[in-house]
C-alpha cells in the first residue's frame, strides 16, 4: 500500500524534470541542425584566409560540447523556476537564441558567407545579452551557467570579424 505523500513526492519529481528533458531536446535540435551545415572540409573553407588565432577544428566540438551541455542546464533549471507569461517569455528567448545559434552555420558554411554569418553572429551576441539578463531575473544560477556561452560566442564574433575582414 503506498501513502499519498509517496505518491505526490514521486509526481514532483517527475514534474521537475520536464524542463530539463524539454531543454534537453531543444538543444539537442539546434545543435544537430548547426552540425548538418558545417562543412570544414569544403574547398571553399580551406581555401579561406584565417588568421593565426583561430583554433583547430577538433576545438570547437570540443568547446560547443560541453557549453550545449551548459545550455540546456540553464534552460531547465530557470525553467523549472519560472511560470506563466515570465516562463513562455523565458521559453521564447531560449528557443530564439538556438535558432541564431544554429542558424549561423548555413549563413557561414551553406551560403558560404562570412559577411550574412556576422550579422547572424552579431544577432547571437544580443540575444545571448537579452537571455542572460532575463534568465538573472529569475535564476542568476542559471543566468551565471550561459556566460561562457555567451563568451565564446563573442570570440567566434571576432573570429568572424577577422573572416570578413581577410576575405573580401
Amino acid at each position: 500500500m503506498k501513502l499519498i505523500s509517496e505518491d505526490s513526492r514521486h509526481v514532483a519529481a517527475s514534474v521537475r524534470w520536464k524542463p530539463y528533458a524539454a531543454a534537453a531536446v531543444a538543444v539537442a535540435a539546434a545543435a544537430t541542425a548547426g552540425s548538418v551545415a558545417v562543412d570544414a572540409d569544403s574547398a571553399w573553407y580551406r581555401s579561406l584566409c584565417k588568421p593565426a588565432w583561430q583554433p583547430p577544428p577538433w576545438a570547437f566540438g570540443a568547446v560547443w560540447t560541453p557549453l550545449y551541455a551548459s545550455i540546456a542546464f540553464a534552460a531547465g533549471h530557470a525553467l523549472g523556476r519560472t511560470q506563466g507569461r515570465e516562463k513562455a517569455r523565458l521559453a521564447a528567448s531560449f528557443g530564439t537564441n538556438l535558432a541564431l545559434n544554429a542558424g549561423w552555420t548555413s549563413l557561414f558554411f551553406r551560403q558560404r558567407s562570412p559577411r550574412a554569418a556576422l550579422a547572424g553572429t552579431l544577432l547571437l551576441d544580443l540575444s545571448n545579452a537579452e537571455l542572460i539578463r532575463r534568465t538573472a531575473r529569475t535564476d542568476p544560477v542559471a543566468a551565471r551557467t550561459l556566460l561562457p556561452y555567451a563568451a565564446w560566442c563573442l570570440f567566434a564574433t571576432a573570429l568572424n570579424i577577422s573572416l570578413t575582414r581577410r576575405n573580401p
